[in-house]
């Protein structure tokens, strides 16, 4: 089965309010690489003329994107974190700038988050192809990789899809205009 793979880094910061490790309660950073497999939905021949599943620029487009502009550099905080009120009091033109996460921001939960969205993406532009797989490295000796159907591994929420950011073919990282801070 053929796959297109490409990787792009990102630097990003988040703290961990429930790890069991108090130094990552404490808000850091990371330059992390997510890497994905872009498969056909339906496998099917080379042609014999253009050779390609889809021209890589046009698969990686709109990702490389989402990735600079909103994930680089951005804050990663879990919806109950005491720090998004404070940024909506105290700066809130850096509020646009915190990716809101059910829950603490952990690798495993970004890479799940990841994979939803780029398969939103693709479901919007490229309904032909999928991301089988995503690997999230948060260090040179860490990372998550998350394969299959993305559903399964993310909470189970009460809310509608289109509530929840991750599912949306756009360019959002909270659902800051849907729902208010407290409700996530």
């Amino acid at each position: 089965m053929l796959e297109l793979q490409f990787t792009r880094r990102f630097s990003m910061g988040h703290r961990l309010l429930s790890d069991a490790a108090p130094r990552c309660a404490i808000p850091h950073g990371h330059n992390e690489f997510v890497t994905v497999s872009i498969r056909a939905r339906n496998a099917t021949a080379l042609d014999g003329q253009r050779n390609m599943m889809a021209a890589f620029a046009d698969v990686k487009r709109r990702w490389h994107h989402f990735i600079d502009t909103r994930l680089d550099h951005a804050l990663q905080l879990g919806q109950g974190d005491k720090l998004l009120d404070w940024f909506a009091t105290h700066e809130p033109e850096n509020y646009q700038r915190i990716v809101v996460t059910p829950g603490d921001p952990t690798t495993e939960l970004m890479a799940a988050l990841l994979m939803a969205k780029l398969n939103s993406f693709l479901e919007a532009d490229m309904p032909d192809l999928i991301c089988h797989q995503l690997t999230l490295r948060e260090t040179e000796t860490n990372a998550v990789t998350i394969s299959g159907p993305v559903e399964d591994v993310l909470p189970q929420l009460d809310r509608a899809r289109s509530q929840c950011w991750w599912w949306r073919a756009d360019d959002t990282i909270s659902n800051a205009h849907l729902v208010s801070r407290d409700a996530g």
